[in-house]
């Protein structure tokens, strides 16, 4: 075999800057933790999950619930945007060199994405303020799986048109 070396300086800096670019890709991942926290809170207003399908609606026994304790005809119909937004609030990301998580740390999140029987978390006995009994199950009622964690087909084009501008900066295109 023939070998000929050939160093072309141009080629050369670029290699470099790829090399660097790819050695810690932490500005990558929070490139894409911040679409993906942006793109995650947009399901949340359209009520969809990142594949583009509608969430459960309430049921009518949330919105009962609602008027009763917020004092209000007016129930937000969105199903995972109550009257504070706090679950879409509290979506946020960390970058790290190897990857990025997103999500939220918000306590009853997993039960808004993956759904709960009632009293699958078991139930509370006790006295109300009137001093009588009361059981109730934890959850009260069925809450149907509402998915707003994941990457949608739309998501993965954006994701990677993320990663082809972080590859053209590296290099100075």
């Amino acid at each position: 075999m023939i070998r000929e070396k050939i160093q072309i300086d141009e080629i050369t800096v670029a290699l470099s800057a790829a090399a660097d670019a790819l050695e810690d890709m932490t500005p990558l991942f929070e490139d894409i933790g911040m679409l993906m926290e942006a793109r995650t809170k947009a399901n949340f207003l359209k009520g969809q999950a990142p594949d583009g399908s509608a969430w459960a609606p309430k049921s009518m026994a949330t919105i009962e619930k609602y008027r009763r304790t917020e004092g209000s005809e007016s129930v937000p119909m969105n199903p995972l945007i109550g009257t504070s937004s706090r679950l879409m609030d509290n979506i946020n990301h960390q970058a790290r060199p190897d990857g990025v998580d997103w999500g939220s740390d918000a306590i009853y999140a997993a039960v808004m994405h993956f759904g709960a029987k009632q009293g699958e978390f078991g139930a509370r006995i006790g006295k109300d303020k009137n001093g009588r009994d009361f059981f109730m199950s934890i959850p009260w009622g069925d809450i149907p799986a509402r998915p707003f964690l994941g990457i949608g087909p739309e998501d993965e084009n954006a994701i990677l048109q993320t990663i082809e501008n972080y590859l053209r900066e590296a290099v100075g295109q």
